[in-house]
């Protein structure tokens, strides 16, 4: 059975803060993300991040790219791709794939990742096609895992054609969600949240206008956001795919009722996720 995903459903996973608290209390997150000609990835993704409440967000990229993130997000920090198992226990969520291609170095990190990290991990983009091509087990070190396949990145997982994901894509993520004990959101029009137990939730915001270069990449930081903060206080991994996929959605109608669907763009559903938050969670 379909679950719904509506703004009832979630509020009550985002408490009004306390008034003595610091920014290490809402989460430190490792974005792992970006490439020659693909930075703008790891900029949507930290942006994203940072608007969704996050406390620190830290992204590890070529050094020479560093100037590109301060100048696109100069509240992000960054750090060398030459990252240790020690240096992952300073994150809650470590957030990977948005631009980095797929080739070998893609396939170290995220195998990196997925046996040292004891956090949360969200798996995107090109780490879910590295996964696919080298044949990674998305499965961690006592990790919860959210993976975001769109049909294309789900049919390469489950060695099946992209149209097969299409014509049973409640089967396809519930499949992937299973097999691999993480939790699966499956982006498209009525995005699905399938979790290892068998729950499977639908969301209800969202439009054609998100159907746009960069919308995967913020979506990414949304649900690594919610995860670095909410497992904090408690709920359970999937649920911050639950919240992050219907904030995303709700940032992007906002911004698509002021511009249109024509003209949006995923920084367009960025500058519009404070708004979202603050219909979520003041009604």
């Amino acid at each position: 059975m379909l679950i719904p995903i509506t703004a009832d459903r979630i509020a009550p996973w985002f408490p009004a803060r306390e008034r003595k608290t610091h920014k290490g209390d809402y989460g430190r997150i490792l974005v792992i993300a970006g490439s020659a000609g693909m930075m703008g990835a790891a900029v949507l993704c930290a942006k994203a991040a940072l608007r969704s409440g996050a406390g620190l967000v830290t992204v590890a990229c070529d050094p020479a790219s560093f100037p590109v993130i301060h100048c696109g997000i100069p509240e992000a920090m960054c750090c060398s791709r030459a990252l240790t198992a020690e240096d992952l226990k300073r994150y809650d969520t470590v957030a990977i794939g948005p631009g980095l291609s797929v080739i070998p170095e893609t396939a170290q990190l995220l195998a990196l990742v997925l046996e040292n990290h004891t956090g949360v991990v969200v798996v995107d983009a090109d780490a879910l096609n590295a996964a696919a091509a080298f044949r990674i087990p998305l499965k961690g070190n006592g990790t919860g895992i959210i993976i975001t396949p769109h049909e294309g990145e789900a049919g390469r997982l489950l060695r099946i054609e992209p149209g097969d994901v299409a014509a049973d894509r409640e089967g396809a993520a519930v499949a992937l969600a299973r097999t691999n004990t993480v939790c699966c959101v499956l982006k498209g029009a009525d995005t699905l949240v399938a979790d290892p137990e068998g729950a499977l939730y639908v969301n209800t915001t969202g439009n054609p206008g998100m159907a746009t270069a960069g919308a995967g990449d913020v979506l990414t930081g949304v649900i690594a956001a919610c995860a670095a903060q909410m497992n904090r206080r408690g709920p359970a991994v999937c649920s911050s795919a639950v919240a992050g996929v219907f904030i995303h959605g709700l940032a992007g109608d906002l911004a698509a009722g002021s511009i249109g669907q024509y003209s949006l763009m995923a920084g367009d559903i960025v500058s519009a996720i404070p708004g979202a938050l603050r219909r979520i969670t003041e009604g």
